[in-house]
């Protein structure tokens, strides 16, 4: 096949595994099962063609069926994230630093990674008394209300920061959120230069934590590790504290990075 049919046959493969993408993250991010009329008018594609990816899609355990004609993500994309965890070597080399926090606290440790303008849980380690929190490992948060979103921010370049906050839709959580990317950007100077940053009840009323930024000598990961717990237990005062123990442990993992993946090539 000479150089223009390659293009096209690759062309034609990108755009398929697009589409495929596309529906596979409207269905798992839906609140409840979707119907085939819902994708229709959700992802912008022809009758046929949808058929034809939801069905290929159902039948590679990526997505299930219902007897109502309704689609739910598929156990395989369980197995899919449960190897992607259990493999992951930058929360392998975080762990046992996430228990040391934990043990010395007695609070919530979060680990987080930075992708696009949310915060994906990479690990939890819960406290000795839990309380009920949104985080979960796996879930996404917005970067703009959170200890660890705020936190990987400020290791951004300042261009690309400035991009970032132009494109977010700011969600009044609390009284506490962050509305406007002014009032954002003027904080994340302010960890960038300090080196941790809190969440003063921004995402959920009644939590706070205080956090520190982590990454990968490639920025490959960014990201941060916080303290996590309810605000009647941890006040402000405690949780600068706390800023030395977060730092140092996030210096740790950053040093057991280094040595484990090597200096970049």
């Amino acid at each position: 096949m000479n150089s223009n049919g390659e293009s096209t046959a690759q062309a034609r493969e990108t755009g398929t595994l697009g589409k495929l993408m596309v529906l596979l993250d409207l269905v798992t991010h839906a609140d409840a099962p979707l119907r085939f009329t819902d994708l229709l008018g959700l992802a912008s594609q022809p009758r046929g063609t949808l058929h034809r990816q939801l069905t290929h899609l159902v039948e590679e355990g990526l997505l299930e069926l219902d007897g109502d004609g309704r689609y739910a993500p598929g156990l395989r994309l369980l197995d899919f994230a449960a190897r992607s965890w259990a493999r992951n070597e930058f929360r392998l080399i975080a762990e046992p630093h996430l228990r040391d926090l934990q043990q010395a606290t007695g609070e919530t440790v979060h680990l987080g990674v930075l992708r696009g303008q949310s915060i994906i849980y990479l690990d939890k380690v819960e406290g000795r008394q839990p309380v009920r929190m949104y985080s979960q490992i796996g879930n996404a948060s917005p970067c703009y209300c959170t200890g660890v979103g705020k936190a990987a921010l400020s290791l951004l370049p300042a261009e690309s920061l400035v991009e970032l906050l132009a494109g977010l839709i700011f969600t009044s959580f609390t009284a506490s959120t962050h509305v406007s990317a002014e009032t954002l950007l003027a904080e994340i100077r302010e960890i960038a230069d300090q080196g941790y940053a809190f969440d003063r009840e921004e995402h959920e009323a009644g939590i706070r934590c205080v956090a520190a930024p982590v990454w990968s000598e490639d920025r490959t990961f960014m990201g941060g590790i916080s303290i996590t717990g309810p605000a009647y237990r941890l006040s402000m005062e405690l949780l600068h504290q706390w800023s030395v123990p977060v730092q140092l442990a996030a210096g740790r993992i950053m040093e057991g990075m280094r040595v484990r993946l090597g200096p970049r090539r």
